[in-house]
């Protein structure tokens, strides 16, 4: 019981030095620059596989590729640099979330705390490939069968890789949700937008959250087969959900139609780098 005093008042004193940060300047510009990190890799992606359907000269890939795709155009170190920046930011600003319980505006629910850590955890992870594509030597990383390999050689890891399937398949759910019922409206500075800027932000917002559900979905439901089946090589990631698509029936038209709607999700987040709510 003697710890349990200065334990809370350092508690305490980390949410206070929170609240005083997530309202500084820096805060903010490092929070939306991160939705235009997101905008860029999902626009990449969504586009690569546009390409791919239409005229044979795309190809499908993860956010890792779509890292390394910056790095190898002109300026590519200089623009990954600033991807990285932005996609730490981003983290930075799920993670406060998930610390603080809410942004300026109100408070979150504990579903959506865990939603904004699990996020800010993928996002602090997704800045530091792009930080070791700047700084180390061009090698691929690893993929879905070869993680989900590893997680079965441990104590339970079949059932963690069964867990992360429906983890995901939850997040697939509320992606769609989210999508459908236009609960991004929630999240965004509707009252400051011109009439038409907000029907286009609904469209965008629905079709963006409904193409990210189906690729979620599919991530999720191979990662549970995998689990039930105890085959690492079923595992799946973001370009193997876009293959499974391109490679079963009407491959064409269904990877078309997904890489169109993250192109759109990719729109979507440029705009909600100026009117979401932090």
């Amino acid at each position: 019981m003697a710890t349990a005093q200065p334990d809370s008042q350092s508690l305490r004193r980390a949410r206070s030095a929170g609240e005083r940060f997530v309202n500084t300047p820096v805060f903010a510009i490092l929070s939306r620059a991160g939705f235009v990190a997101r905008a860029l890799i999902y626009g990449i992606i969504g586009l690569l596989a546009f390409e791919l359907v239409v005229s044979h000269g795309g190809k499908i890939t993860n956010q890792q590729g779509a890292l390394r795709t910056v790095e190898q155009r002109s300026f590519g170190h200089v623009l990954l640099a600033l991807l990285a920046i932005g996609l730490g930011g981003y983290a930075i600003w799920r993670l406060f979330r998930a610390f603080l319980g809410h942004g300026r505006d109100g408070a979150d629910s504990g579903i959506e705390r865990l939603g904004a850590l699990g996020s800010g955890i993928v996002y602090a992870l997704m800045c530091v490939v792009a930080l070791q594509i700047l700084t180390g030597p061009g090698r691929s990383g690893g993929n879905a069968q070869k993680t989900a390999s590893d997680v079965f050689g441990w104590p339970a890891g079949r059932w963690l890789i069964g867990a992360a399937g429906l983890v995901l398949a939850a997040v697939a759910v509320y992606q769609f949700i989210r999508g459908v019922r236009h609960k991004f409206l929630d999240d965004s500075k509707t009252e400051q937008m011109p009439r038409v800027v907000k029907t286009w932000f609904t469209v965008l917002g629905t079709i963006g959250h409904v193409a990210r559900a189906v690729v979620f979905a599919l991530v999720a439901v191979f990662l549970l087969k995998a689990a039930y089946d105890y085959k690492a090589n079923e595992a799946i990631g973001l370009d193997g959900a876009l293959a499974k698509l391109y490679n079963g029936a009407y491959g064409s038209w269904l990877l078309g139609a997904v890489a169109a709607g993250l192109i759109v999700f990719s729109c979507f987040s440029l705009v909600e780098a100026r009117y979401r709510r932090i």
